[in-house]
């Protein structure tokens, strides 16, 4: 009885639900990462230039945020079940996601900081490493499951990002800016969207 009433709402629980309130709590994190710009006091332009460091962080945690967003909508639409590790992945990732505000704020505040960088880098490799634990969770109830699985394997992207956010970690308390230019590599890498299971949308 627990299980027939457990899988009914399940079923109830669609793949767009499930992503309207990821949408929701996406949005809110951009929003909120933007507050950490302050009104600066004066009105000549060179006022700006102690905010330059905290834009190019927001630039890259917006840019993070929109990529995730992207490949978020694509990766829900090639299952019409949703689980509950599918359920609890989502909310990891959104869990981690929920910190960039935060570790913008800081990296954006004292640029150059060895534990802000490494902060902020680790909190981009556990968003990474919750995506793809919840992009396996998605698959596993997709129609095309293996063919799917097949073409996540055969692209090194993903390994390359998290090892570049990993090394950026360790990095932060050598020299930041190798820390900081890693981060920027992976930005540049999925400025053009995932599109590898774009063919497999239902």
């Amino acid at each position: 009885m627990f299980y027939k009433e457990n899988h009914a709402e399940h079923e109830n629980l669609t793949p767009g639900r499930l992503e309207a309130f990821s949408d929701g709590v996406l949005a809110i994190i951009i929003t909120i990462t933007v507050l950490e710009f302050k009104i600066p006091a004066g009105s000549d332009i060179l006022v700006l230039k102690p905010m330059i460091p905290l834009f190019i962080a927001y630039a890259i945690s917006f840019q993070s945020i929109g990529t995730y967003w992207n490949n978020h909508h694509n990766l829900l639409r090639t299952t019409r079940h949703i689980s509950t590790d599918v359920m609890w992945a989502n909310i990891n990732l959104l869990f981690w996601l929920s910190f960039i505000p935060f570790a913008t704020g800081w990296v954006g505040a004292n640029h150059g900081g060895s534990w802000p960088t490494a902060l902020y880098a680790s909190i981009l490799f556990a968003a990474g490493v919750s995506y793809n634990l919840l992009q396996y969770a998605v698959v596993r109830h997709a129609d095309q499951q293996a063919e799917i699985m097949a073409t996540l394997k055969q692209s090194k992207k993903g390994i390359f990002s998290l090892t570049c956010y990993l090394v950026a970690v360790f990095a932060a308390f050598l020299n930041p800016i190798i820390s900081d230019i890693l981060i920027f590599v992976v930005a540049l890498l999925w400025f053009i969207p995932d599109r590898r299971i774009a063919k497999f949308i239902n």
